[in-house]
Order: structure tokens, then C-alpha cells, then sequence
């Protein structure tokens, strides 16, 4: 079957969830061409794809790939002219050491509020809200600081912190607007950059062929 991309465009398999978010904004803040071809139901196919039958996943003709980190790594390494580490190897370890700790911490409480009604756990859910939501207050004055996650220029942690930080009501997180104004300010500065806005109206692949 003839690929529905180009040589220069990735495929983008998708849904609603974090993940993916994630993954759509990281294609934008890269400048790269893509479709985001959105799954709603598991096809069959998808465990072809990848193995343990979750998303994102992302292909080229030659490649596929899932995993947010394997999948940042590698856009990383290919797509050097924007990049979202720094220049030293130091500096890139300590961005790469931060980011892991942003997903061991914040992220997973997150992931747990996040979870299919199905599955919620509710004791479980109440504990990682309030971790997550003192955390979340006490950190705030670190974003007052510098423009983006303690640095400069927009980065990899900027990039997992924003999905997460859009769905702060989906979470049922109500921070106090006084003591959470620089990380509220801070989320506000990444949801007014236009790749942002991009990310969550993705553009959809209309064609059913798969790769």
C-alpha cells in the first residue's frame, strides 16, 4: 500500500489524552509538516504499530516510533534547527534530569486524575489531587523567575508542562488565583504562543490509508 505522507512529513496516531498532546506540541514548537490522524477506537493495525497497543505513535515512511521521550530524543536529533535543549552536553543532562523528575513528580499525579472513569481509583485520585495541588503552590514563585521553565527559551519541560497544565480543571485543580499568579501567569505565556493554539486543533488526516 502506497503511504498516505510524504518523505518529509510524519504521521501522527493519536487521541484526546495527554500524551498525544504532548507529542502535537513538540511537532509545532519543531515547525514540522504532520498529520494527526485521530484514533477514537483501537483498530486492529494499531497493534502492528506498536506492541503494547498504545498512543501516540509516530511514523515516517521508513520509521515508527512511541514513547514521548523516545519520540522527543529522536525529533531532537534530526530537527537540530529548533532546538528545545541547550548547548552543552551538562546543560543538556541537567534539562534531560529536570524533565524526569517533572514526569516521576507532577506528571504522574497528574496521569492519575486524568484516568478513564472506568478505572478511577477515587482514594487514590484525592491523594495525588492534593499532592499534586501543594506541589503546584508551593513551586509557583520558581516561574517568576524566567520566562519559560527556568530558562530563556522555551524547552522540553515547557513542552511536557503545558498539556498538563491545560487540563488543570479536567484534574479538578482550582489553584488560589494570589498565591499560584507566576505559574498561572507562566501557563498563560505558553497558551498565547501559536503553536500552542496549533497543538489543540491538530491537523487531522483525512486519508483512511495507513502505513
Amino acid at each position: 500500500m502506497t503511504s498516505p505522507i510524504l518523505p518529509t512529513q510524519y504521521l501522527l496516531y493519536g487521541d484526546d489524552g495527554y500524551d498525544s498532546h504532548v507529542v502535537c506540541l513538540l511537532l509545532e514548537e519543531k515547525g514540522l509538516d504532520y498529520h494527526y490522524r485521530l484514533i477514537t477506537e483501537r483498530p486492529e493495525f494499531l497493534a502492528d504499530l506498536n506492541p503494547y497497543n498504545t498512543l501516540p505513535i509516530l511514523a515516517t515512511r521508513d520509521l515508527i516510533l512511541y514513547e514521548i521521550n523516545v519520540i522527543f530524543e529522536y525529533l531532537e536529533e534530526r530537527h537540530k534547527a529548533t532546538p528545545l535543549l541547550p548547548d552543552t552536553p551538562q546543560q543538556k543532562a541537567q534539562i534531560r534530569l529536570l524533565a524526569w523528575r517533572l514526569q516521576q513528580d507532577w506528571l504522574k499525579l497528574g496521569r492519575i486524575l486524568l484516568t478513564h472513569p472506568d478505572s478511577f481509583n477515587t482514594t487514590q485520585a484525592q491523594h495525588a489531587k492534593k499532592s499534586l495541588s501543594d506541589s503546584l503552590i508551593t513551586l509557583s514563585p520558581l516561574f517568576a523567575r524566567q520566562p519559560f521553565f527556568m530558562s530563556e527559551q522555551i524547552g522540553w519541560c515547557d513542552i511536557l508542562l503545558a498539556p498538563l497544565l491545560w487540563r488543570l480543571s479536567d484534574m479538578g485543580l482550582d489553584l488560589p488565583c494570589q498565591l499560584c499568579r507566576p505559574l498561572l501567569d507562566y501557563a498563560q505565556r505558553l497558551f498565547d504562543r501559536p503553536s500552542f493554539m496549533r497543538s489543540i486543533n491538530p491537523p487531522l488526516q483525512e486519508d483512511d490509508d495507513d502505513l
